[in-house]
């Protein structure tokens, strides 16, 4: 079943070079529908990247905030490679509150590039203490996104929040709840995976997929990759480090420590899930993943390095380093334009809570951590609309 003519309308919260990637790509492959490189699936459920509308996005950065998306995602301090530059989405760029959105060490990006804030208090005071807005100047946002997104009728929201972002993430979640739409969490905020934010989300008669979008072909699925081959080889690993370079915001913001510690635990569960799949124990293992450093001058340009010490036949010693380089924003895109078309198929076939498999597959920190093909055959049968044992089982948990 196509439906050539319907829309999935999804809303944008954080217009960053992550969104811009995901605008610029849906555009691309709405108008050159034959091409299929690129893309991880052509068609789910019917619906193809022409199928999706942005309605709206929401920033916090002047510069943005009340442009159309095919300005915004151009606008500084963005740095994602334009791969597609004939944009036409009108959609709308609304205000967003902070509340823990920036981090104080975004003062220290170059000044040309730095987030512009006009808000009740300086945008200095505003990275000395975030989440420091006065209450009553919170709720009236609040009350105006409600409106917005209740206005361009969105059904998904997609959550490019920086790491870090607890409080607005949850702000917007509660939001999502109250207006029910879907929420694909491409962050380190535990949303998804939190049993009692899914209960939420499953009382509210919403499905979600969470949390922490893994790229397309990026360092942690190339982690999750060798793990599986390591064990499916018979060899026991003894050490598998991981470690990031970039010079995007995102990067920057991540030099923040304190923001930091749930991004780790993020990219090492990828890692460890592997182990506890197969009941394996870490303790002799050493297990490293996680972003080491900003570089300004890579850009969005993200370059990985990997290092394996393993033990094969009769304990002889194997050792891989490899290094991968790719484009941080495109190499996301690929994944959550998927994501977004899951959840929507499982909202029309009433399904609700977190998708086992199109998080597992699309994030870093599902519910409920899968090997690669037990995921893939998740995705598949939700792409055909056809619902699996564990699917059934999750029906019946949630009914």
């Amino acid at each position: 079943m196509e439906n050539q003519f319907k829309k999935i309308k999804v809303a944008i919260l954080g217009v960053g070079n992550c969104a811009s990637s995901l605008v610029q790509g849906v555009e691309y492959y709405t108008v050159f529908s034959e091409k299929k490189s690129g893309l991880m699936a052509d068609d789910i459920g019917g619906y193809k990247a022409g199928n999706i509308e942005f309605v709206c996005g929401f920033d916090i950065d002047e510069r943005k905030i009340g442009l159309p998306l095919k300005q915004a995602i151009f606008a500084k301090p963005n740095c994602a490679i334009v791969l597609n530059p004939d944009v036409r989405s009108e959609a709308p760029v609304y205000r967003s509150p902070v509340i823990d959105g920036v981090s104080p060490l975004m003062a220290n990006y170059p000044p040309d590039n730095r987030f512009i804030i006009k808000e009740n208090l300086k945008p200095t005071d505003l990275l000395a203490s975030p989440g420091a807005h006065d209450a009553a100047f919170v709720q009236e946002l609040k009350q105006e996104i409600i409106r917005h997104l209740k206005d361009h009728e969105a059904e998904v929201l997609i959550n490019y929040l920086p790491v870090g972002s607890q409080l607005a993430t949850e702000f917007y979640a509660e939001i999502c709840l109250e207006l029910g739409i879907s929420l694909v969490n491409c962050i380190p905020v535990f949303i998804a995976s939190n049993p009692e934010w899914e209960q939420k989300f499953i009382d509210a008669g919403i499905p979600i997929i969470g949390d922490d979008m893994r790229s397309q072909f990026g360092a942690s699925i190339l982690s999750q990759m060798l793990q599986e081959l390591a064990f499916e080889r018979g060899h026991h690993v003894r050490a598998h480090i991981q470690r990031n370079v970039g010079g995007n915001t995102d990067f920057l913001n991540m030099e923040d420590k304190n923001r930091l510690k749930s991004k780790k635990i993020s990219k090492e569960n990828v890692i460890r899930a592997q182990n506890d799949i197969r009941g394996i124990s870490t303790e002799d293992s050493f297990l490293h993943a996680g972003p080491s450093e900003y570089i300004a001058y890579y850009g969005d340009n993200k370059v990985a390095n990997f290092r394996l010490e393993l033990e094969g036949f009769m304990g002889a010693p194997v050792f891989l380093d490899a290094q991968l380089s790719v484009q941080d924003s495109p190499n996301s895109a690929g994944v959550v334009i998927d994501a977004i078309r899951y959840v929507y198929v499982a909202r029309e076939l009433g399904l609700v809570g977190a998708l086992r498999g199109p998080s597992a597959s699309t994030q870093k920190t599902p519910p409920e951590q899968m090997m690669f093909n037990d995921a893939l055959y998740e995705c598949h049968a939700l792409a055909k609309r056809e619902l699996t044992e564990s699917t059934r089982r999750q029906l019946m948990q949630t009914a």
